[in-house]
């Protein structure tokens, strides 16, 4: 993954490519990481200049250098961490020396400067770009530490080594040796494998981050090209409706012809009811190509377990068939209808049945089981309500989702004018309502059916009664 101290936006094209560790470039701090780096070098100064002083008053070093040379030695050991993140191995191998230099000099201070010393050993691992120098640099430092240790051990006195314990299995000398030996193996082994897994955590962090930007970027793509199957959809459905209202026209302009001469008034019936055809085709056309014409990221839905295709299917009538396709799955599943069922839109019937078709979909697939179904339909005086819910409970095993179907009832919705509310129930389970407005209707037109499945007599006509082929003259 091609990575570099410039992050990466979320439009960043084509998929990287994974490069060797070493052509890896750690981002660098901000202006506020350098300004920590400044504050602590100031602050182990402070500590190691009040640590000083109180190993003189100690008596740690018999013969102590001067204070004005400490305070020296130790500003040369401390302040430089304020470029450890700029220049990390030169701040190593500085302060390595300073390091040497202090105690060769009897500077009367020791916690603070080995504090000092793990930090730049440990920063060298975790910022240095170049790994290999990083590695050869660090390691060095190291040899060169413990070459001087040894020196140290057979060439300076300590008297406190020259005793004779008969009892003892090693000499002082040894065990003392041995303590100096293992103290600084762990402590040069922990500074160079703890910076050496920060500089590996760094990598893996920013890799997650751009990764994270890739499957936002594929996200969005998919999103688009869900908006554009679903208004593929859509238009094909607005197709089913303008053309059963053309050719009904075609059938009422014939009849009319036909019977202008001799009978006027059913004439007159049959150009009324294509006036009004052509009114509903048009605001149909006016509603959908809205939303066709949109280039929103606003996505949709595909193809679904239920979907049906077909103007006879996309209806409020088929929205039962729906509910007992999910009872047969092992649903408890309800439909109702509340208040008097009227004749609505076409446009507006496909869409509230693409809707319950979406949330019993989505149902089967992420709700328990055991879940409850209830399905209703509402029937207002201005509008026609559609509401989808279940009672949730553990969902089932491998349920997962990216949201474009909800989305995807937003962008129907939407086209007709209507609005959308989705989301968990207080008491449990999931909430899909869809409300459209209509035409309020002064006589509202019952569904009612004869014996023979017929509408009844009963009924009031919404609209001038359209004639059937059967009456139209030859």
């Amino acid at each position: 993954m091609t990575l570099g101290s410039k992050q990466q936006g979320p439009a960043a094209g084509p998929a990287r490519t994974e490069l060797p560790d070493e052509h890896w470039v750690r981002p660098r701090p901000d202006r506020n990481g350098y300004r920590a780096d400044v504050i602590l070098a100031l602050v182990m100064m402070g500590l190691s200049v009040g640590s000083m002083f109180l190993y003189r008053v100690a008596g740690f070093y018999p013969e102590p250098a001067d204070i004005p040379l400490s305070i020296a030695m130790l500003a040369a050991t401390s302040l430089i961490l304020a470029a450890r993140r700029r220049f990390p191995l030169t701040v190593l191998v500085v302060t390595s020396a300073a390091f040497v230099a202090t105690q060769t000099l009897q500077v009367p201070e020791i916690v603070m400067t080995n504090i000092i010393l793990f930090i730049t050993m440990y920063t060298a691992g975790a910022w240095t770009t170049n790994r290999r120098l990083s590695m050869v640099v660090r390691g060095l430092v190291i040899l060169s530490m413990f070459i001087w240790l040894f020196v140290a051990l057979a060439t300076s006195p300590m008297p406190f080594l020259d005793r004779d314990l008969r009892d003892a299995p090693l000499s002082a000398f040894t065990a003392y040796s041995l303590i100096s030996i293992v103290t600084n193996l762990l402590y040069f082994g922990g500074a160079y494998y703890f910076g050496d897994r920060a500089w590996a955590s760094a990598r893996a962090g920013v890799e997650l981050q751009a990764r994270s930007e890739e499957l936002a970027v594929e996200r969005e793509r998919n999103a688009a090209q869900a908006v554009v199957r679903e208004r593929m959809r859509i238009a094909r459905d607005l197709h089913d409706v303008v053309a059963h209202h053309v050719s009904l026209m075609g059938v009422q302009a014939g009849a009319a012809r036909r019977m202008v001469d001799g009978s006027p008034r059913k004439a007159a019936e049959s150009l009324a009811a294509i006036e009004e055809s052509a009114r509903q085709a048009v605001d149909e056309l006016h509603r959908m190509l809205g939303t066709l014409r949109e280039t929103g990221d606003d996505a949709a839905t595909g193809t679904t377990p239920l979907d049906v295709d077909g103007p006879s299917t996309l209806r409020l009538s088929s929205v039962p068939a729906l509910v007992e396709h999910a009872r047969t799955a092992g649903l408890d599943s309800t439909y109702r209808v509340v208040g008097v069922p009227r004749e609505v839109p076409a446009t507006v019937e496909s869409t509230l049945f693409r809707v319950a078709q979406e949330a019993v979909t989505n149902t089967l697939k992420h709700a328990s089981p055991s879940a409850r179904l209830d399905v209703r339909l509402r029937y207002l005086d201005d509008s026609v309500e559609l509401e989808v819910t279940d009672s949730g409970g553990a969902a089932r095993a491998g349920a997962s989702g990216a949201g474009l179907g909800l989305v995807g009832m937003r962008e129907r919705i939407a086209a007709v004018g209507g609005t959308l509310e989705t989301g968990p129930r207080a008491r449990g389970g999931f909430l899909v309502r869809a409300r459209i407005t209509t035409a309020p209707s002064e006589a509202p037109k019952p569904l009612n059916t004869a014996s023979d499945g017929r509408r009844a007599d009963t009924a009031v006509p919404r609209h001038p009664r359209r004639l059937d082929e059967s009456e139209i003259p030859r």
